[in-house]
């Protein structure tokens, strides 16, 4: 079993191919067989009937002689109206009857298959004539040999000649076919096992003919386009998290130093407190990476039914805001999924927006069909189309952030748009007559 399990699929269907052909063959054989053999039996039928006519002609002539000639006949009897041999063929003169049935009184003939007849050897088809003289009926035996069942020898051969012949053709045709047919994929294999995680830029062969194989190496290609962003954005996320994470602690490091080398000159209280900023920075940072770490590695969002609108109220009364809040919000906005991660995702929000904002921040619930809507808008400079993806990249951060947030991640929006995409929906940034509005769409709970 393990053996046959390990055969190619180019042995397989040739396997197959050739079983079918000696199927096909055999069954072809077998019909050609049936009637050859058919026709032939009639043939001979034919020929030992003829034979017996003869005789009964040469009778009704009254010109009988007593030792008959026959050369398509092996044996020819004539028994007169006393039931004795009176005329037969040399190899049965001299001898009793070689047939004992006679034909019945409405039927002049009568066939059978005796094996063997009196004084022959093996089957033989058997005719009677019943010939009408003045004494009584005379009666004319005709026997001569049956068919075989494979007909003759040479029949069997040329049978089997072209039975071996489809065969191999089927064969050698099913293996040649497999092989160029599957020796794209030999390719696809090939490339693949060659790529590594550092040459992840080479793709697979795409064959000329639009079929499933041409389908599997665009698959694959895709596939290895989709790794290899993958790979690229791991990069960039470690270099940048190895940047964003090397600040703090390289700032602690200066100060304690500092401290260290002249430590009846500094300022213990001040040194504490600018290593403690530099440990909330990277406290800060740590928290934000296992968080995307947990957004990446679930994506199930919880099942709980969430008003908008309630979590908006909710969130807002746990702190206040150092800005001017406009509330547009309508009830019966539910969505389903983790009220956590919503309301960090707001949170989140909320603050980009304060930290940007000139003056005041709208925020709006509503639906929009079957999409419930949570927007929310500043109005601040704003930020260029052209930027408007780059501030979801992780650590990215544009200069209005830098200046306005020194302390700030880069992490948040990036965490924002994850929980949104795990709830189903879009986090994107939308046109507006000022500042930045960001537009959260979830697709609404069923009534």
């Amino acid at each position: 079993m393990t053996r046959r399990r390990s055969w190619s699929i180019r042995v397989r269907m040739t396997l197959v191919a050739t079983a079918i052909a000696t199927l096909v063959c055999g069954g072809v054989s077998a019909l050609v067989l049936v009637g050859v053999r058919g026709q032939a039996a009639d043939y001979e039928r034919e020929q030992t009937t003829s034979a017996a006519l003869r005789v009964v002609h040469v009778i009704k002539r009254e010109r009988l002689p007593s030792l008959l000639t026959s050369d398509d006949t092996a044996a020819l009897q004539v028994l007169n109206a006393a039931g004795r041999v009176v005329a037969a063929t040399a190899n049965v003169r001299g001898r009793p009857p070689i047939a004992s049935f006679l034909p019945s009184e409405q039927s002049v003939y009568s066939t059978r298959v005796l094996c063997p007849p009196a004084g022959l050897a093996g089957c033989m088809n058997v005719v009677s004539f019943r010939v009408y003289q003045g004494d009584g009926d005379w009666i004319v035996y005709a026997a001569d040999a049956t068919v075989p069942w494979y007909v003759s020898p040479v029949l069997c051969l040329v049978l089997l000649g072209l039975s071996l012949l489809v065969i191999a053709l089927a064969a050698v045709s099913t293996w040649r076919i497999v092989g160029h047919t599957l020796a794209p994929v030999d390719a696809i294999r090939a490339e693949l096992a060659e790529i590594t995680a550092t040459d992840s830029g080479r793709r697979v062969p795409v064959p000329a003919n639009r079929d499933e194989i041409r389908s599997l190496a665009e698959t694959a290609n895709a596939t290895l386009d989709r790794l290899d962003a993958g790979l690229e954005r791991q990069r960039r996320f470690t270099s940048d998290a190895s940047h964003d994470l090397r600040s703090p602690i390289t700032a602690a490091r200066a100060t304690v130093e500092e401290a260290l080398m002249y430590p009846d000159e500094t300022d213990w209280p001040r040194a504490g407190a600018s290593v403690l900023e530099s440990l909330d920075r990277l406290q800060a940072i740590v928290a934000d990476l296992l968080e995307l770490a947990r957004l990446d590695a679930d994506t199930h969002a919880g099942d709980d039914p969430v008003d908008l609108a309630t979590l908006v109220n909710d969130e807002l009364e746990r702190g206040s805001r150092h800005v001017r809040l406009d509330l547009a919000l309508h009830d019966g906005v539910v969505v389903r999924g983790d009220r956590l991660r919503l309301a960090r995702l707001l949170t989140n929000l909320l603050d980009n927006a304060e930290r940007h904002a000139d003056d005041g921040v709208q925020v709006v619930v509503r639906a929009d069909g079957d999409t419930a809507v949570l927007t929310v808008c500043d109005d601040g400079p704003g930020i260029a189309p052209a930027d408007r993806e780059v501030v979801f990249q992780r650590f990215a951060r544009l200069k209005a952030a830098r200046e306005r947030d020194p302390g700030g991640t880069g992490l948040g929006l990036p965490i924002a748009r994850q929980i949104a995409r795990s709830h189903g929906g879009t986090l994107t940034i939308e046109d507006s007559p000022k500042g930045a509005c960001f537009t959260l769409r979830v697709p609404r709970a069923p009534a």
